[in-house]
C-alpha cells in the first residue's frame, strides 16, 4: 500500500488543470449569521459530474498505462464515485463497468449510463455491490478501482489546495466521510500548506465505520443505514485510515436528521441544492455550534446530485419548523 505525498498532489493538479477549472468558494452572510461563524463553501457541486470525486477519477485513469487501460476498469459506488470513473474512462477511451446497489439513486444510474459505462445493479448495499465488482474484474480481466488508491486521494487533494490558496488562514475544514478519501486528501493538503488548520472529519452516526476504524486504530465493519448515499459505507478502508490517523483534529458523528436540516439551510441560505452527503459538514456546525462560533470554517459541498425522493423531506414545512429551528437553537430567526 503506497501512501501518496504532496508531490503526488502537485502532479495530480497538473493533470486535472488540463480538464477541469477551479471551482468557486464563496461565503454567504445569511449562512454566517445562522451558523454564527464565517463559513466558506467550496462548490464542488458545479463539477461536470456534480461532485468532487471527478478529480480522483481523472487522476486515476491518467496514471494507468495506456495499453493496460484498454482492458477497462471496474468500480463500485452509490453514485458519485461511479460518475467520476465513468467520466474519466470516457475521457481516456477506456471500457468501464460500474456495479451499484439495486436501489441506487435512479438519477445517478442514468448519469453513469449516459457517460457510456455499463451499469450492473446488484445487492442491497455498496458493500455487496463491491463484491460483485470484484467478480466482474476477475471474469473480464479489468482493473478494479477501490478506495485504497493513492491516485484517487491525490486527485481529491487538489480541491483542498484550491481552498487554501483562496483562504490560507482557515481555522478548520470539515470534511464529509464515507470511505475517507476526502478526509485523507484534506490532511495531505493541510500538512503542506496550512499546518495550523484543523481537519475535522464528519460521518453519519447511522453509518459510522470510518469513525470507529479511526477511533479503534484498525479497520472495522459497522452497520450501514444512513440516508446519505455518499456516506453509506459499512467498513473502514486501509489507505485513508492510515493517512488520517494522527492527523485529524477530530472526527464528529452527526444524525441523519441534522443532515436533512443542513440540506434545507444550504438551499435557503446558500442558494445551493446539495445532496445529503454534501451537507454533512454544515450539519456538524449545526450540531456543535459552540465548537465553531466565531471561527473561519471551510466546508465542501461535495456533491449536488440530490435525488427527487430527497426533496419532500428537505422541503417539508413541518420538518423545517420542528427540526431546523431546534437544531439551530432558533438561530435562523436572527439571520
Amino acid at each position: 500500500m503506497r501512501i501518496p505525498n504532496f508531490t503526488d498532489v502537485l502532479r495530480a493538479r497538473r493533470v486535472i488543470s488540463e480538464h477541469l477549472t477551479p471551482t468557486p468558494m464563496w461565503s454567504y452572510p445569511v449562512l454566517d449569521a445562522a451558523l454564527r461563524a464565517k463559513v466558506y463553501v467550496k462548490h464542488e457541486n458545479v463539477q461536470p459530474t456534480g461532485a468532487f470525486k471527478v478529480r480522483g477519477g481523472i487522476t486515476m485513469l491518467f496514471s494507468m498505462d495506456a495499453e493496460y487501460r484498454k482492458h477497462g476498469v471496474v468500480a463500485y459506488s452509490t453514485g458519485n464515485h461511479a460518475q467520476s470513473i465513468a467520466y474519466a474512462a470516457r475521457l481516456f477511451g477506456a471500457p468501464c463497468v460500474i456495479t451499484m446497489p439495486e436501489r441506487a439513486n435512479a438519477e445517478k444510474v442514468r448519469a453513469v449510463r449516459a457517460l457510456g459505462a455499463e451499469v450492473l445493479l446488484d445487492g442491497a448495499t455498496v458493500d455487496e455491490a463491491a463484491a460483485h465488482a470484484t467478480r466482474v474484474a476477475v471474469e473480464r480481466g479489468m482493473r478494479l478501482i477501490h478506495a485504497d488508491e493513492p491516485e484517487l486521494i491525490a486527485g481529491v487533494a487538489t480541491c483542498y489546495m484550491e481552498m487554501f490558496e483562496s483562504m490560507p488562514d482557515l481555522d478548520a475544514i470539515l470534511v464529509p466521510v464515507g470511505s475517507g478519501t476526502g478526509a485523507a486528501a484534506a490532511c495531505l493538503a493541510a500538512a503542506a500548506l496550512a499546518p495550523k488548520c484543523r481537519i475535522i472529519a464528519v460521518q453519519s452516526e447511522a453509518s459510522p465505520a470510518a469513525h470507529e476504524s479511526w477511533r479503534l486504530g484498525k479497520c472495522v465493519s459497522q452497520s450501514n443505514r444512513t440516508i446519505a448515499e455518499g456516506l453509506a459505507t459499512g467498513r473502514g478502508f486501509a489507505l485513508p485510515q492510515e493517512i488520517i490517523r494522527g492527523k485529524l483534529a477530530d472526527f464528529i458523528l452527526v444524525s441523519d436528521a441534522s443532515i436533512r436540516c443542513a440540506q434545507r439551510l444550504m438551499l435557503t441560505h446558500a442558494h445551493t441544492l446539495s445532496e445529503s452527503a454534501g451537507s454533512a459538514a454544515v450539519a456538524a456546525v449545526l450540531s456543535y455550534p459552540e465548537d465553531f462560533a466565531g471561527q473561519r470554517i471551510g466546508v465542501v459541498c461535495t456533491g449536488g446530485n440530490a435525488s427527487e425522493r430527497e426533496m419532500p423531506e428537505v422541503l417539508c414545512a413541518d420538518f423545517k419548523r420542528e427540526n431546523l429551528e431546534r437544531t439551530l437553537h432558533v438561530a435562523t430567526a436572527s439571520a
